[in-house]
């Protein structure tokens, strides 16, 4: 039997342990409780509508309420409900690889499925130390990041992440991992970078901090380097121009792996199918996960170049590493359909139409006081909020509790904006609405938004 709003708030709070969730906020306050998605929209246990701003969480590229996509899932659970990769294959996993290597760039023509991001970012370490093994340089085991970036909550995954505020609870992680800096021009000399640099020089500059890193390391010591297209944590840092190739250029010298973790920015997120294609450039690994199945069940996958499979296909040698639902059955039909749904509504080239106006829509928030920056690519952006928009001066700890989580994100969600208040790094909002959304929704978030940040302004 359901249970009604008032026995789900309480079973809630007796049962369910939500993820990265202040539980003592909620003892005299409802649990958000989502019953329902169509298309951009969410709605509550007491009916309320909300416009999901976010995606879900980067996740719903195509909306809620997709016949088709649960009629695949339904179909496929029917006739094959589950079956391992275990020196086992199945249809969908085996056309879904094939279809996504052909949409990957370069020589990117082997996939490895998982159950979500974490684990293709831990899959995407673990080969790399494998391989190095393999190949005659078993010393290269670590891997470099860049600051605030994050990469997942698995041991790997976390330890790659460069939060520490989620990680020091969780000490000790596992060794061998190092930052560089990240591609936040906004606030670049605060992060070390010399001061009067152009967009292009800064680039350039933070590039070459992995070549300063690496040496350091001893190059002989250094396997990979973990870096999104589009760095999330911090407020969406695109990569200044030529960021990229000086990158790829850096790893080519010293033979370390580059590894695009797109879990947020594969898929559409940026127009493209995967963000480095927007970019310009060639890993030797992709992660990915998310946006792959629109949100309708979970999968993830690491994409490998041809070169980094040799080695395992030698006699007797094998990769050893998986997951029980790595390449489910029913979610690689999910993915099929939904990648199916990409190339018949054409849902890229509504990224790429629309972009422009999305970018223009939320750059007029920037005439409030308490907006700093407006920044990202596709549908992906993050809006910081200052205290001084001259200096840029940020709040303190006290101010960012009070104002970010004290104010506006519960006053967004009140006034029907599902997105998110980040303070990794600096104060930020969030948005990465679905890919099918139009002038429309964007106003209704610039209009929302306006409302809120003016009147949190108001309280500095």
């Amino acid at each position: 039997m359901a249970l009604d709003p008032a026995q789900l708030q309480q079973a809630a709070k007796d049962h369910l342990w939500m993820h990265f969730t202040r539980h003592g906020s909620y003892q005299d306050n409802d649990v958000p409780v989502i019953v329902r998605g169509e298309g951009a929209y969410i709605w509550d246990a007491n009916g309320k509508k909300y416009l999901d701003a976010l995606a879900g969480l980067f996740v719903s590229q195509l909306g809620h309420g997709r016949a088709d996509l649960a009629e695949a899932a339904a179909k496929q659970a029917e006739q094959l409900a589950f079956m391992p990769l275990w020196s086992y294959a199945h249809p969908n996993a085996i056309e879904l690889a094939a279809r996504v290597a052909g949409y990957a760039p370069g020589n990117l023509n082997r996939v490895f499925f998982t159950s979500g991001g974490g684990e293709a970012v831990e899959t995407a370490w673990k080969l790399a130390k494998n391989y190095f093994k393999l190949t005659g340089k078993p010393m290269k085991h670590k891997v470099l990041s860049r600051t605030i970036a994050y990469h997942g909550t698995t041991q790997g995954a976390l330890s790659i992440t460069g939060l520490p505020g989620l990680k020091q609870q969780f000490e000790p992680l596992v060794p061998s991992t190092f930052r560089v800096p990240n591609t936040n021009y906004y606030r670049a000399e605060e992060h070390g970078s010399p001061p009067g640099f152009s967009l292009e020089e800064f680039g350039r500059w933070a590039a070459d901090q992995i070549a300063v890193q690496i040496e350091n390391e001893g190059p002989e010591t250094v396997a990979a380097v973990f870096l999104e297209p589009v760095q999330n944590a911090g407020g969406c840092f695109p990569p200044p121009p030529g960021y990229f190739q000086r990158v790829r250029e850096i790893c080519d010298e010293y033979d370390v792996l580059l590894v695009s973790d797109e879990v947020i920015c594969a898929f559409g997120r940026l127009g493209h199918m995967f963000g480095c294609e927007r970019y310009g450039y060639e890993p030797d690994m992709i992660t990915c996960a998310k946006g792959i199945t629109s949100g309708y069940a979970p999968l993830g996958a690491m994409i490998a170049s041809d070169r980094l499979m040799e080695p395992f296909q030698e006699p007797g040698a094998m990769f050893a590493h998986g997951y029980t639902f790595g390449g489910h059955p029913v979610s690689t039909a999910v993915a099929m359909a939904n990648l199916d749904a990409f190339e018949n509504e054409h849902v890229l080239d509504n990224v790429k139409d629309n972009e422009a106006a999305f970018r223009a829509t939320l750059e007029r928030l920037k005439d409030l006081p308490i907006v700093g920056d407006v920044r990202g690519d596709g549908f992906f952006y993050g809006i910081e909020l200052v205290k001084d928009k001259a200096t840029k001066e940020t709040f303190t700890a006290e101010e960012c509790e009070r104002l970010l989580f004290g104010f506006v994100s519960k006053q967004l969600y009140a006034e029907g904006l599902y997105c998110r208040a980040d303070d990794r790094g600096d104060p930020v909002v969030q948005l990465s609405p679905p890919l099918n959304c139009t002038q429309e929704h964007f106003d209704e978030m610039e209009q929302i938004l306006r409302v809120v940040l003016d009147k949190a302004g108001s309280l500095l």
